[in-house]
């Protein structure tokens, strides 16, 4: 896929190609479909980061609470998304032990119930045992801390999300 592909697309073409770069958050694609002409791979997506940074305090919570939580119900019933199926997949989150699947089922709760959204960690650049240590550090923050780590967390996932598809292949796993 080329810039001139990118720019020349409809807004039911750019929503259908781009609508999962933020996790179930078409919105913000939808809203930077009128920006185009974008310049450059790094324009389109300073510009999806520049409206995440514009948002309130609640639309930024709300960005963190699309995406579902790592190995949890979403998992077992068969409902992520394909990008979420294979992120958790390449972290080994899919093939976790009864044990690990109840501690960081019980990791999840904690962290949801101090936080009042789930954990998001790039979970291409990680993996299970790495996830579940960030957890367990991560509980430790305040909320506005924690807020920013996941914000920063849903960039790198966005940025690997437009580069696969730009570059029509897989990146590394681990950066």
């Amino acid at each position: 896929m080329d810039l001139n592909t990118i720019n020349s697309m409809s807004y039911e073409q750019f929503l259908d190609t781009f609508g999962n770069i933020i996790e179930r958050c078409p919105l913000v694609t939808a809203a930077i479909w009128s920006q185009q002409p974008f310049a450059s791979v790094t324009e389109l997506e300073n510009r999806v980061f520049d409206f995440i940074e514009s948002l309130p305090l609640a639309g930024k919570e709300g960005i963190l609470r699309c995406h579902p939580d790592l190995a949890g119900r979403d998992l077992m019933r068969g409902t992520l998304t394909d990008e979420s199926q294979n992120e958790q997949a390449q972290a080994g989150l899919t093939l976790l032990s009864a044990k690990e699947k109840e501690t960081l089922g019980f990791l999840n709760l904690q962290y949801k119930a101090k936080f009042g959204f789930p954990f998001v960690i790039c979970a291409k650049m990680s993996d299970k045992n790495k996830i579940m240590q960030e957890l367990g550090s991560r509980l430790q923050n305040e909320q506005s801390e924690e807020l920013q780590k996941g914000i920063a967390e849903v960039k790198k996932i966005c940025h690997l999300r437009i580069c696969d598809l730009f570059l029509n292949e897989k990146l590394p796993t681990k950066l």
